[in-house]
């Protein structure tokens, strides 16, 4: 397919040391700025079916089991879209792939808006997940180019945060137009803002820093481990990469395993967090999407702070920090369930606690994913843990609504509870390696 070809015709290289760098830097704060955009309103395509989900609970007569199918389906499609998109994304241009998937989910918001039938709901958030999936690896791909290992933490952590203002926003803005204008407006406003983000991200994205004329990322910022991990693997083929450098290399599979359990946490109080406000606690829908907004607001913190910090406190080694976070997410969730306290300011106070611990993991294990994988697997290595992250994300959908019908919330909870304790297990192994690694840079 000529359209998403990665040839590009042969660039001179720039010799002059100041245009290099205000290229760079115009590049990089432009791309930050359309990747924060493009995939901030992917999320919101995403996330739109939750927050409208008491409105059309209410208008519909559908059942919980079949909120959770949606989300079963949903997160299993965009796990296996997420993996194949990265080893696609990998290859392609990165303004093609996200601005094309981008398009087509605004679409199916629009024809989801206007369907009634759960059979025509389950086909289009089926295809609208197999279309999110062309969202992430494009990031992760121009992410590790752009920026160096020294900084990356805190760039990756700046993009991160799309995640959580787009997240702060959708249960705000997606109730008001619920409320106001009906639950099919909920999906027919968003899809049309799509639309418009994608066509805009065909004419504001570049590829690598060599099709611009400019040395690789390593070389400009003179970041020794970086210039290590560009020369890993010279001349491999693709399918060597993957068979080298993500199937075989067991700290992928670990971090997979741990993202698994940090999705479990987050998917579940973001998608039935504010059911669990409206039934336990008696807000009404507005007041409680108002509390779970504090989840993304948190969030927002905590990427920040966790990946400045991998970067400050561990020199760009991410297994500490994402430790720490583990058990910060524990004494969180549990902190959620066992309050005695039904007062907005402890609930918003515990929402916001568990997005700051969980948005760091949610980051920085992608981001280990790429760093210790092959420079030009990036899109690769994160879509397979984001595989990994989504069946985590399926598990909280379905087979926690038939939790949630069975053994009521004292259920919900022990489940997420069981889950936040044993991330940190999987991250331990990582951590000893990082360690014993010491000077090295990629650990396979």
């Amino acid at each position: 397919m000529m359209f998403f070809s990665t040839s590009a015709k042969v660039v001179t290289p720039i010799q002059d040391s100041a245009q290099i760098n205000n290229t760079y830097h115009y590049w990089r704060m432009h791309l930050m700025f359309s990747m924060y955009v493009g995939y901030g309103v992917f999320y919101f395509t995403r996330k739109s079916l939750n927050f409208a989900m008491p409105a059309m609970l209410n208008d519909l007569g559908l059942q919980y089991s079949d909120f959770g199918i949606l989300g079963t389906l949903f997160y299993i499609t965009y796990g296996l879209s997420k993996f194949v998109s990265g080893i696609v994304s990998d290859q392609t241009k990165p303004s093609y792939f996200m601005g094309l998937g981008l398009i087509f989910t605004g679409i199916i918001n629009l024809l989801f808006g206007l369907s009634s039938s759960l059979t025509m709901f389950a086909t289009l958030w089926t295809l609208n997940a197999f279309f999110q999936g062309w969202g992430w690896p494009p990031c992760a791909k121009l992410l590790t180019a752009w920026y160096s290992r020294s900084e990356r933490g805190f760039w990756w952590s700046i993009w991160n945060t799309c995640h959580n203002v787009s997240g702060a926003i959708i249960p705000i803005s997606i109730g008001f137009i619920t409320v106001t204008l009906g639950w099919r407006y909920g999906f027919i406003i968003p899809g049309c803002i799509a639309i418009a983000v994608g066509l805009l991200l065909f004419f504001r994205m570049q590829d690598r820093p060599v099709t611009l004329g400019l040395p690789p990322v390593g070389e400009w910022r003179d970041d020794e481990i970086e210039k290590q991990h560009e020369a890993e693997g010279i001349g491999l083929r693709f399918s060597q990469i993957i068979q080298t450098y993500i199937l075989s290399n067991k700290y992928i599979w670990l971090l997979g395993s741990s993202y698994l359990l940090v999705y479990v946490v987050r998917i579940a109080i973001n998608d039935w967090g504010n059911l669990y406000l409206t039934e336990r606690h008696g807000y009404d829908l507005f007041s409680a999407n108002a509390v779970v907004s504090m989840f993304e607001i948190g969030g927002f913190f905590g990427s920040i702070f966790g990946g400045w910090g991998s970067d400050k406190f561990f020199r760009g080694n991410r297994a500490p920090m994402n430790l720490i976070f583990s058990l910060g997410i524990f004494i969180s969730v549990a902190a959620l369930w066992l309050t005695p306290v039904n007062n907005v300011v402890v609930l918003s106070g515990c929402f916001f606690s568990i997005g700051f611990f969980v948005f760091g993991p949610q980051m920085m294990i992608g981001m280990a994913a790429a760093e210790c994988s092959h420079k030009d697997a990036a899109g690769t290595a994160t879509g397979f843990v984001g595989l990994f992250g989504y069946l985590g994300a399926a598990l909280a959908s379905y087979p926690l609504s038939l939790i949630i019908e069975r053994f009521g919330w004292e259920g919900f909870f022990s489940v997420i509870t069981v889950a936040a304790a044993s991330i940190g297990l999987f991250i331990l192994p990582f951590l000893q390696a990082q360690q014993r690694a010491r000077s090295a840079t990629i650990i396979r």
